[in-house]
């Protein structure tokens, strides 16, 4: 089985980054650049996304599995597992399927259920971008715009523009495979399974990704999980208070 893309950093004790939808491991750099100080930190990208490996199929079953090859890869028995967003599903699935391999879980900003589809509006802009009539990223944003009014969610997504060794721009994300599989990505967690190691949630104040009706699905799946709210930060809450939420983190994981 192919592995993902990873890079890592600092030493100490294993701690694997899972990053988002339409994210790579670069939006994890913050977290990665402090932890690295007491960890030994694996930043991955998921596949269909940064510079690993495409496929059509995007089950969470199998985006565990790809984590699961890499650590064997990597000759890491056990780790502490952070995820955001999708990475945070991917991390559940993992915690919960392969428990023995996980020491503890950190999950950003999201539940183990299964999602209405609202991203449907950035899948059509980001599609109707016509690579051949853009010369760089400002080209882009203004052809986005007419689909997503937020400029700072139109940077993100724009950051998956990359130049071809002829310099024209292409996505790095398999953008078409994601449109594909956008129904398994809302899914929630299908399994059977809990997971009874260390398990914290960190909710953005103003996000509502993670709700009160969610508390009972959580404590049943994750039977040792505590929970953190971080004031005035939206579902970026990892980018948007970089320090609070690091601290948060180190602290979890010198208990």
């Amino acid at each position: 089985m192919p592995r993902l893309n990873y890079k890592q950093s600092g030493q100490g004790e294993n701690l694997v980054l899972i990053h988002g939808l339409f994210g790579s491991m670069d939006n994890l750099n913050m977290v990665a650049r402090t932890l690295a100080k007491t960890h030994l930190v694996t930043s991955i990208d998921v596949r269909n996304h940064g510079n690993s490996f495409h496929q059509n199929s995007m089950s969470y079953g199998e985006l565990a599995q790809d984590v699961i090859v890499t650590l064997d890869h990597l000759a890491i028995t056990k780790t502490a597992l952070l995820g955001h967003s999708m990475g945070g599903k991917i991390a559940m699935q993992i915690a919960l399927e392969y428990n023995e391999r996980v020491h503890k879980l950190i999950v950003a900003d999201i539940a183990p259920v299964q999602y209405p589809a609202h991203h449907l509006t950035i899948i059509e802009g980001l599609k109707s971008i016509d690579l051949t009539l853009i010369k760089n990223r400002k080209d882009a944003d203004i052809q986005l715009a007419k689909y997503v009014d937020d400029a700072g969610i139109r940077q993100f997504l724009l950051r998956n523009l990359t130049a071809n060794e002829q310099g024209s721009l292409r996505f790095k994300c398999a953008l078409n495979y994601i449109s594909d599989c956008y129904e398994q990505i809302m899914k929630g967690y299908q399994g059977t399974q809990t997971y009874c190691g260390k398990t914290l949630f960190i909710k953005g104040g103003n996000s509502d990704y993670i709700k009160a009706e969610h508390r009972e699905i959580i404590s049943q799946l994750f039977p040792n999980s505590s929970a953190k709210i971080i004031s005035g930060t939206g579902h970026w809450l990892h980018a948007e208070k970089s320090v609070a939420f690091n601290k948060i983190v180190s602290d979890f994981l010198a208990r």
